[in-house]
């Protein structure tokens, strides 16, 4: 078998309304021995993947892919099956897939879900491997198989403490998007309503507070002063000012760098000059600059504070081990490590115990070795300090907080000024003020893991990702998101974008536009090219200051990679026509049309589909349609339209030379089609489609009448405000008119409208994209306006990658004035 395309669709696409991979699959000679002509296969995939059992596939029952396979099914399908089960395997809850066939024999495209992309995309490789060794009868080492995709997994998986945050987030229905596929950089929300994280960083996160946190002798200043019992201390930056420093403050102390996390470089409980000159050179080779200060007995705890109260609170332990009285100190550490629910990092709830420099440090004071046997119950630290990240445990002791210890927690978030803030406490105990036992805050945390709190070893675990989310989003309706426009159909996409975009600019919203041609922020061009696919989309909704996001919808896009958005508030199908057909097996108008419905189906419950009555594809797609609908037409006696407004549905037509909106008995008036320059005096009716479709548009966003017709007539078919798109340009005593039509239909409207300019002569020039078929090509040369003198130019026979410029149509007509044909 040889995979021919693998890629991940980012939103709804053609095969699903969420994310999934797609692949293309070409099943070679297995195309003739379908999995029922292979002995035994049902047994060896059970024994392989016994949870198979689960997939209930078309059968709709547990057992149903094995009774498809028993009965025969191709290997694309089974295919499917495993990548689906293989994500299930190694932690990802998925189960939506299809195979389907393709115009190729033996070529199929599988289509399976993903929830983290690189993990999706390497399952589907390892699957396709596993079939193929399944149909020939070869070995298959299905555990290895599992452990290169927990690698994949944890090398591109977000951490425990920012996957709660995101949780958190979809849970409420914020979208959510990685910004970097490499860290914990992650956008919740669109444009102006976006909030960002990194780990538990937020956009919000004072950096002077961040900079006291990450300094351990400001932050004791900071806290000393304002009465927080801190350990005595000073920075040294010598071992001889560290040695006089102890002499000062009296043995027991710890050391520890000035600047650290994770406990790293920290020694404790120190009792001597050797053992602190031990400290001192592991802590001043993570910073120069090293702490050493008294040593407080009592449990380490930590205090979660968000957004000004405490969430949650964990006494932790340092990584130890308790002796059984045979077992030597490294075979029971050996045994710990053995505990599943320990992993590497922070990919389980407990961390695997590392024996480091500190540890041989820490055995040494005990006076034992590796070797020795620890007597029966008898405990051994491993590490100096308590964090998870290496090996501690934790317990819950959240609902034990006396409340003068919860409200000391609480001052010291004001004190310091962080949004989420960790705070590491000695004391005996948390459940008596500090002021009557041993307790001081050594440290507090900026941007603190939340791992002990989400999956305590021992107690009730906390959503403390929930608090950050209500935090960040203190409104419970508030979804982060703005609205987003999504406009596709063959023809009148950029235009109807750009006027989109315009009626919501007059109206005095900040709109992000992308479409054939740009992409525009507040009216100012960032970026141009054709920028009509998911990236564009991405583009736009990262940008801090969109409040509507209006974006072009191409079909190669949604092909590709899917949308790049998970739902639209507004999505508009304007027209289905030939062009692009035989591209990612798109071959008929009806595929054609199921690819663009995309869109529509995209639209929130509570959205609008705008639709073109005219359009009989479109029409019958309302059946993917979500949410309201408002259809546009030219034909204001269209049975379905007026079938649509008898049920107090509303409507976007022409009357009596007006544009006007219809729902129930009533009909407003939006402008006289002349008085809108892009109608061309309503010679051009592409466009005065295109400006219905905008209007219903602009409607279902909440924008007035009054609005909608202003923006019309501000609105003018220039290179300035549409460039590309019937520019009508005085050039001497000639004028030009440009568009960028590129297909039959778009040639046979520009026809009507050159044909209504009066003109002494009219001389065509038009051209084609070297990328469609020969047939396509043969059409649009058919097609060049008859009432003019034609130029044609295309290449002859189709080409693998086109190499033309984009297609353009030219017409020059002599004459100065622009009036209506029936005045000529």
């Amino acid at each position: 078998m040889n995979i021919l395309e693998h890629r991940a669709l980012r939103g709804p696409n053609y095969y699903s309304r969420y994310p999934a991979i797609f692949m293309r699959l070409d099943i070679g000679e297995l195309e003739d021995r379908p999995s029922d002509t292979i002995p035994g296969i049902v047994e060896r995939v059970t024994e392989l993947l016994p949870t198979l059992y689960e997939h209930r596939c078309s059968v709709g029952r547990a057992g149903g892919f094995l009774e498809r396979l028993e009965r025969g099914t191709w290997a694309g399908h089974v295919v499917e099956h495993v990548a689906i089960e293989l994500q299930n395997l190694i932690g990802f809850s998925v189960g939506y897939g299809k195979t389907v066939d393709s115009y190729d024999t033996g070529i199929y495209n599988v289509v399976y879900r993903y929830r983290d992309e690189a993990c999706g995309l390497a399952a589907g490789v390892e699957a396709v491997d596993i079939v193929a060794r399944l149909f020939n009868g070869d070995d298959i080492d299905i555990s290895s198989v599992i452990t290169r995709l927990k690698h994949v997994r944890d090398a591109h998986m977000l951490g425990p403490s920012t996957a709660s945050i995101v949780d958190a987030a979809m849970r409420r229905g914020i979208p959510c998007a990685r910004l970097d596929e490499n860290s914990s950089y992650v956008q919740l929300g669109h444009g102006c309503r976006q909030q960002r994280i990194q780990a538990t960083v937020t956009g919000r996160t004072n950096l002077i507070s961040y900079g006291i946190a990450d300094d351990k002798h400001w932050t004791k200043q900071v806290l000393g002063e304002a009465g927080i019992p801190v350990p005595r201390g000073c920075v040294c930056h010598s071992i001889d000012e560290a040695l006089e420093a102890a002499l000062d403050i009296g043995y027991p102390v710890v050391v520890k760098p000035l600047i650290g996390n994770h406990g790293r470089g920290v020694s404790t409980d120190i009792h001597d000059e050797q053992a602190l000159q031990e400290a001192f050179a592991i802590a001043s080779r993570r910073n120069s600059s090293v702490i050493v200060e008294r040593y407080v007995k009592g449990e380490d705890h930590r205090l979660l504070v968000i957004d000004g109260k405490l969430v949650a609170a964990a006494r932790r332990r340092p990584a130890h081990v308790v002796g059984d009285g045979q077992s030597t100190l490294q075979a029971l550490i050996d045994r710990e490590n053995q505990d599943p629910r320990r992993g590497i990092g922070h990919e389980n709830l407990l961390t695997q115990i590392q024996v480091d420099e500190q540890s041989h440090r820490l055995i040494a004071q005990q006076k034992l070795t590796l070797e020795s046997v620890i007597p029966k119950d008898e405990i051994v630290y491993l590490k100096p300090t308590a964090n998870l990240s290496t090996g501690g445990t934790a317990t819950d002791v959240t609902d034990d907080v006396h409340p003068d210890v919860k409200y000391t927690a609480e001052r010291i978030a004001r004190l310091v000024g962080l949004d989420i803030i960790g705070i590491d406490l000695l004391a005996e105990t948390l459940t008596r003020p500090l002021e009557e036992q041993s307790a001081a805050v050594v440290e507090v945390n900026a941007g603190p893991g939340f791992r002990m709190h989400l999956s305590p070893t021992h107690g009730t675990g906390r959503d403390v990702g929930q608090h950050v989310i209500e935090m960040l989003f203190p409104d419970s309706e508030d979804t982060g998101r703005i609205p987003i426009v999504a406009v596709t159909g063959t023809n009148g996409k950029t235009t109807t974008v750009r006027l989109i975009s315009h009626l919501l600019r007059q109206a005095g919203r900040s709109v992000g536009t992308a479409c054939t041609g740009a992409i525009e922020i507040d009216n100012h061009t960032i970026l141009r090219g054709d920028y009509s696919g998911p990236q564009a989309a991405a583009t736009v909704l990262r940008e801090p200051t969109v409040e509507y996001a209006v974006l072009e919808v191409a079909r190669g896009g949604i092909m590709r990679r899917g949308l790049g958005f998970d739902e639209c508030q507004v999505g508009v199908l304007l027209n289905i026509a030939s062009d692009h057909l035989g591209e990612n097996d798109i071959r008929t108008l009806d595929e054609l049309a199921r690819c663009k419905s995309v869109v529509i189906d995209a639209v929130r419950q509570e959205g609008t589909a705008v639709l073109n009555a005219d359009d009989p594809r479109v029409l019958a797609s309302r059946e993917w349609a979500r949410g309201d609908v408002i259809y546009f037409s030219l034909n204001p006696d269209s049975q379905p339209v007026r079938q649509h407004v008898h049920h107090h549905g509303v409507a976007f037509t022409v009357h009596d030379g007006a544009i006007v909106m219809r729902q129930g008995h009533v009909e407003a008036t939006v402008i006289p089609v002349v008085d809108a320059p892009i109608t061309f005096e309503g010679h051009a009716r592409f466009n005065i489609a295109n400006a219905l479709a905008a209007s219903a548009a602009a409607y279902a966003l909440g924008l007035s009448i009054a609005d909608i017709q202003l923006g019309l007539q501000t609105f003018h078919p220039s290179p300035g405000q549409n460039p590309g798109r019937t520019n009508l340009i005085d050039a001497g005593d000639m004028k030009v008119l440009i568009d960028y039509g590129h297909n039959v239909p778009a040639l046979e409207a520009l026809s009507e409208l050159v044909s209504r300019i009066p003109a002494h002569r009219r001389i065509c020039v038009a051209s084609a994209p070297g990328n469609r078929r020969d047939e396509d090509l043969f059409s649009l040369g058919v097609s060049s306006p008859a009432c003019m003198t034609s130029s044609f130019s295309a290449r002859p026979t189709r080409v693998a990658a086109p190499t033309v410029k984009p297609s353009t149509c030219c017409a020059l007509a002599r004459s100065r004035s622009l009036v209506p044909a029936e005045s000529r």
